[in-house]
């Protein structure tokens, strides 16, 4: 299953390796929408509120620990493309030593203080006992999230996509079915929805982790890679963090927005719940194009390949820009009929709200589509820290709009969406500036 990504024609190899990928992301996102979809149908707006707000927090949550794995797997790559075996080995033990007491710390301060997260949120008093109870069970399943990222981006640090597929696909079978038989036919209210999320996260996490510990003996531990040196662990370390604090600091943007959401009632906060679940799901595969970018650019940096770098940038850009135009007229034109999905018919407050989020917002997926390339090339070129750097710009530029702008009278909460892509592009513009200085590759050649 294993890929060279440093030859053969770039867009074709860039393409082959992302689809899974892409594939694998959707399937991921169907935890979320199974649990929206079947809570917002069954259970009505307030549930759809409670669940959609814990959901724009167990992205935050979740993100310190993907973006930890994430930056694993761009050093794990760079070995791979260097081909040096017993680094990467050496760096895959100290990294899966030191995310996973990162995800155990994680899990206690969560349930520690779960009631000042949901006051810094703002949870209205009518829902939040319901959020109280989803959030109780959803902490759970931070484990099995960092098993599942850590086995999934150490694979396609070694060009394997489809293995990961493999086990998304199980799980997200899994979390429908068991959404229907909790929440419908057991009755278990919002806590069912988490319990089937769990329990999925749970076949994905450990499914991966034997997998890999019984098809890949290769990358079992000696007893050379078990004597952890301070360079290893300070790469690590270094390249970890940097992408972890690039994910939550991203994330912990969206969740001081979903805060000031809250602030505007329940309506909104059913409306935005819906929106964001669609608008995920919409521009993901060029999220996961860009992560695939990154592996691509690891490789090949590894490798010494500045040529089929530069050709990489021009012709992924190319890709990405021609999906964002066409699936930003396609969410334009369809906003109010997505948002049908999630909420009944009768609730045309919840809809206009949420369509007109998307169709602001949905119109400029080019901006972030560019902005996932940026950060996936400089991941790749081991500049970690630039990524964050463009994600404190985009994110800084959001929640400073976003709070000025909707107290304004006759903006409100449009304020609030128009400072999405406005972020964006400031972030995009400084990223393409810096590509030359700091990643070190003059793309125009």
């Amino acid at each position: 299953m294993e890929k060279d990504l440093t030859r053969g024609n770039v867009t074709g190899t860039m393409l082959k390796f992302a689809g899974p990928m892409i594939l694998g992301n959707l399937l991921q996102q169907c935890y979320n929408i199974a649990d929206t979809l079947i809570v917002g149908r069954f259970l009505g707006k307030d549930a759809l509120a409670a669940v959609g707000s814990a959901y724009t927090l167990m992205t935050f949550l979740t993100s310190i620990l993907i973006g930890l794995c994430m930056g694993s797997g761009a050093v794990f790559s760079v070995y791979y493309g260097k081909k040096e075996a017993l680094q990467m080995k050496k760096s895959m033990l100290a990294s899966f030593l030191f995310i996973a007491a990162a995800a155990v710390l994680l899990s206690v301060l969560s349930f520690v203080f779960i009631h000042p997260i949901l006051h810094i949120l703002q949870v209205p008093k009518s829902i939040y006992d319901l959020m109280y109870e989803y959030v109780w069970v959803i902490f759970w399943g931070i484990g099995f999230v960092f098993l599942y990222n850590f086995f999934a981006f150490l694979l396609r640090a070694m060009g394997n996509s489809f293995t990961p597929l493999c086990f998304l696909g199980i799980a997200a079978v899994m979390n429908i079915g068991l959404d229907l038989l909790f929440v419908v036919s057991f009755g278990m209210g919002a806590a069912g929805a988490a319990f089937a999320t769990v329990l999925s996260q749970a076949a994905s996490g450990l499914g991966i982790g034997l997998y890999v510990w019984g098809k890949e003996p290769e990358l079992r531990p000696g007893k050379r890679e078990l004597a952890l040196d301070k360079r290893t662990m300070s790469e690590v370390i270094r390249h970890s963090f940097a992408a972890s604090i690039q994910q939550s600091v991203m994330n912990f943007g969206i969740l001081m927005i979903q805060g000031l959401v809250n602030s505007f009632g329940t309506i909104v906060m059913a409306a935005f719940a819906a929106a964001v679940k669609i608008d995920t799901f919409a521009y993901m595969p060029a999220q996961e194009f860009g992560n695939a970018f990154s592996l691509f650019i690891s490789q090949n940096h590894g490798a010494g390949k500045a040529e089929r770098i530069r050709q990489g940038v021009r012709r992924a850009a190319f890709v990405s820009a021609a999906f964002c135009i066409v699936i930003s007229f396609f969410i334009f034109l369809s906003a109010p009929v997505l948002m049908g999905f999630f909420v009944e018919k009768g609730e045309s407050a919840i809809i206009e709200t949420g369509s007109a989020y998307l169709r602001i917002e949905g119109a400029f997926y080019c901006g972030i589509g560019l902005l996932f390339l940026l950060y996936g090339f400089y991941r790749g070129v081991e500049k970690p820290e630039m990524s964050l750097v463009l994600t404190v710009i985009s994110l800084g530029t959001r929640v400073l709009l976003a709070y000025l702008l909707s107290p304004l009278p006759g903006v409100g909460v449009v304020g609030i969406w128009w400072a999405i892509p406005i972020g964006w592009f400031l972030a995009d513009l400084a990223g393409i500036l810096c590509l030359r200085r700091v990643g070190g590759y003059d793309v125009r050649k």
